[in-house]
């Protein structure tokens, strides 16, 4: 017993010279000491072969010669027989982008002084003022069942409007006439008319993201912004850019699309050019572009240009009046935003359409991860917090104005476990988007925005299917009365565009994230193709160096289980919830940390393919990230129960999500003993339970229905008509209503329920209250409106036999 104490002593000495990063002179001095002190208890520890074994462990370890022979030269050469070839668009799009918050996560621990001095975002007067104005004029404009069931499209007059108050140009500097408005402006921008209609958000969001306008600002020659900036700022161009291909869908580095190096006369000189053959599809504002940002793989078979002949994927403007382009058909993908194929047939451009001229060319790739991939960030995450918040507000005010047995339906139980699930989800988009963008407003982080747009996305599809279990008929039924159902259409579009979910979830969050987000793996790899002399010492000190960093966080995790979390103490945040969230935030991103570790050395180049495994570590960054985005996000808002509410009602949905992924992965992991022990290492007493309360669903699922300084929070976002006439504005007003007069309206109902008014209809049993004196004169009259405005906001629409003129009859029984 004395000695499997011992034994249990050093293990905790050894996960502690790990845990405080000791060199290793003074590591391996403390395990000798530790060593020898067990040996007073234990023959084993001072056994010969005992001391031999330890001996050698430690030369290996401080002797540089030994440790290259015996270690690093054989782990060198088996890994260079494990690890796939990466390609050379992989390698692109592992080098495109930065890194921010989520590389700290990755880590295993996190520089908590760092996060808290990040500031999240605000608005310019100018950027105010632009949401107050402009973009509140033109949601105004906006009838989303005219444009999806009459128009088509945007009318005449709302384009008109976009053009020329520089929606176009959001992210396009003053110096060329655009709005040069920072992330978050833009995403609260396209949020704002998202809540009024998708068509106009996809048809604003897109020039300022998929557009070349940010390739052209980031890569374009001085003539190419001087000309093309300019006009697209002022919407004189309709930009649209053509990526997707039939044969080339998520796998978009396999472009067939092709252009080949020649001379050829264009506008009456001959001038070397490219000849392009393209076949584009799904390709928004196509049909009514003017101008088209090209990916294409470029050849130059007759050595024009150089000595190599396929040189890459490069990238270019042309003109859609070009001889030989198709444009102008419409796909038809459930929502009427301009969408459609492109085709080209020898299209000739000259060189200087190039997208940064010839010193771009082979670098198209790079540019679109690059760039792309940070308005991945903005764009769909917008449209996904619009959707969020529209459904905490409009469900939320439904579910208090419909009753049914005599109570709102919102008090339901069955029906709280939904709203208070689109509570907590609607507040963590509203946070998640802060946080991002800031980081937007620093760089191009490729792995955040991956993350932002599949959570964001998904969050939203969950949000919207509750919302419509909820609404139930009410939700079902098309017309312009309908504020729910044009929104659900339209989502399986955000899920597949950007960088179809699957995909994003399964491939790219963690295998992306542990290449950029790792401290050492991406120098490792670029290590073991390295033959020049010293390669081998260099990649000793990486795999040195990277092997004590797994200890560190195998320790801290470790360390952190024995402890229940009580020795993590991040000095981070400025409430009593950022006390109790963040030291479990550092706890699991050590057992994250670690875990990643132990999968990339069992696994090696096969967690590549091994999807559902690399998902689920993708699952525990990502909800790391995102708690830290809620605990950001409500140390920034003004001190209240609802703020706190929701924070923590969401910080359990992203715990409980966490704990589901590390399960997951310790339960399917090929050495399934491996699995368990990491399990018992890291959780030795269970699994912390992050399941939200009875109790906790009540209390949200309450408040969903009430006013409260959330709800102000995010309808400060989006924009709610006050017309009674409008789908959305009914409920807000009969909402608004009831919320004023609901104590003398639940009176006269109490009376009336227990048989204590005469009359036959509500105006006979109102008098009698009023008679009574149960109800005033005054409040009598607003009871009369306000079921006026509660009868009309249950009707649905209904249409004449052809389902073309709406004919509701609001008679009531």
């Amino acid at each position: 017993m004395i000695g499997l104490l011992a034994f249990l002593a050093i293990i905790i000495v050894t996960a502690f010279i790990f845990y405080f990063h000791l060199s290793r002179r003074s590591g391996c001095a403390v395990f000798v000491a530790a060593w020898l002190l067990a040996g007073t208890c234990s023959e084993f520890f001072v056994h010969p072969l005992a001391l031999l074994v330890v001996l050698a462990v430690l030369a290996v370890i401080l002797v540089d010669s030994l440790r290259i022979k015996f270690v690093s030269a054989p782990a060198r050469n088996a890994l260079k027989k494990m690890m796939p070839a990466m390609s050379s668009t992989e390698r692109e799009a592992l080098d495109a982008g930065t890194t921010w918050w989520e590389k700290d996560v990755f880590s295993g621990q996190p520089d908590w002084a760092k996060f808290e001095r990040i500031q999240l975002s605000s608005l310019s007067d100018a950027e105010q003022a632009f949401l107050d104005n402009e973009t509140a004029e033109l949601c105004g404009m906006l009838d989303e069942w005219q444009i999806h069931h009459h128009d088509k499209d945007l009318s005449p007059p709302v384009w008109q409007f976009i053009k020329e108050k520089g929606f176009l140009g959001l992210i396009i500097p003053r110096e060329y006439g655009g709005l040069e408005f920072t992330p978050y402006a833009q995403s609260r921008v396209v949020s704002k008319i998202a809540s009024r209609s998708t068509v106009a958000a996809v048809s604003v969001m897109v020039p300022n993201s998929l557009g070349p306008g940010e390739l052209l600002m980031k890569y374009g020659t001085a003539e190419q912004k001087d000309f093309w900036l300019a006009r697209l700022a002022k919407g004189e161009e309709i930009p649209c850019f053509g990526l997707t291909s039939p044969e080339a869908g998520s796998d978009a580095g396999a472009i067939p699309d092709t252009g080949v190096v020649c001379e050829q006369e264009y506008k009456g000189e001959k001038v070397l050019g490219v000849k392009l053959n393209f076949s584009k599809r799904w390709i928004t504002l196509a049909p009514i572009a003017t101008v088209v940002g090209l990916a294409f793989r470029l050849s130059d078979p007759d050595g024009l240009i150089g000595d190599e002949v396929e040189r890459g994927i490069s990238c270019a403007l042309v003109p859609a009046d070009l001889a030989g382009v198709e444009i102008g058909r419409r796909h038809y993908p459930g929502s009427a935003f301009m969408n459609g194929p492109i085709t080209g047939v020898d299209v000739f451009i000259p060189m200087s359409m190039l997208i940064g001229g010839q010193e771009y060319i082979g670098q198209g790739w790079m540019m679109l991860v690059e760039c792309l991939g940070a308005g991945r960030g903005i764009s769909l995450p917008a449209l996904s917090t619009a959707g969020g918040e529209m459904s905490y507000l409009m469900v939320g005010a439904f579910a208090r104005i419909r009753r049914q047995f005599g109570i709102p339906v919102g008090k339901f139980e069955g029906v709280q476990e939904a709203s208070a699930d689109i509570a907590a989800g609607a507040y963590m988009l509203e946070a998640y988007r802060a946080l991002v963008t800031r980081a937007l407003a620093d760089g191009a982080p490729s792995v955040l925005t991956a993350m932002a747009k599949y959570h964001a996305t998904e969050t939203m599809r969950g949000l919207i299917n509750h919302s419509m279990d909820i609404l139930g008929g009410r939700a079902i039924q098309m017309g312009p009365r309908n504020f729910m159902a044009l929104v659900y259409q339209t989502i399986p579009i955000a899920i597949t565009v950007e960088g179809a979910n699957i995909l994003t979830r399964s491939m790219i969050i963690f295998g992306q994230g542990a290449m950029r987000c790792h401290p050492y793996l991406a120098d490792e790899l670029e290590a073991l193709s390295d033959e020049t002399d010293g390669a081998i010492a260099r990649f000793d000190k990486l795999l040195s160096a990277h092997l004590a960093h797994t200890a560190g966080v195998f320790s801290r995790g470790f360390i952190a289980g024995l402890s229940a979390g009580k020795l993590s103490k991040p000095d981070c945040g400025n409430s009593a919830l950022a006390e109790r969230w963040y030291p479990r935030i550092d706890r699991y991103s050590a057992v994250f940390a670690a875990t990643a570790d132990f999968a990339l050395l069992l696994l090696g180049g096969d967690l590549k393919r091994r999807e559902l495994l690399s998902a689920r570590l993708g699952d525990v960054h990502s909800q790391l990230v995102i708690a830290c985005a809620i605990l950001k996000y409500h140390d920034s808002q003004t001190a209240s129960e609802a703020n706190t509410a929701h924070a923590e009602f969401a910080l359990k949905r992203s715990f409980a999500a966490i704990n589901k992924a590390l399960l997951g992965f310790y339960q399917n992991m090929p050495q399934r003993w491996m699995g368990c022990v990491l399990k018992v290492v890291f959780f030795p007493w269970g699994v912390p339970n992050f399941d939200v309360s009875d109790n906790e669903i009540r209390s949200l699922g309450d408040m969903i229905m009430t006013p409260n300084p959330v709800r102000a929070q995010l309808a400060a976002a989006v924009h709610i008509s006050d017309d009674d006439q409008d789908a959305q504005g009914r409920i807000h007003r009969a909402f608004d209503l009831l919320t004023e007069i609901e104590s003398e309206y639940d009176v006269f109902l109490e009376n009336d329920q227990r048989g204590r008014l005469d009359g036959e209809d509500f105006a006979e049993k109102l008098n009698s209250a009023v008679s009574k004196g149960l109800v005033s004169e005054a409040f009598a009259a607003r009871i009369a409106e306000y079921d006026e405005r509660r009868y009309d906001c249950l009707l649905t629409d209904a249409f004449d036999a052809n389902l073309h003129d709406v004919d509701v009859r609001p008679v009531r029984p």
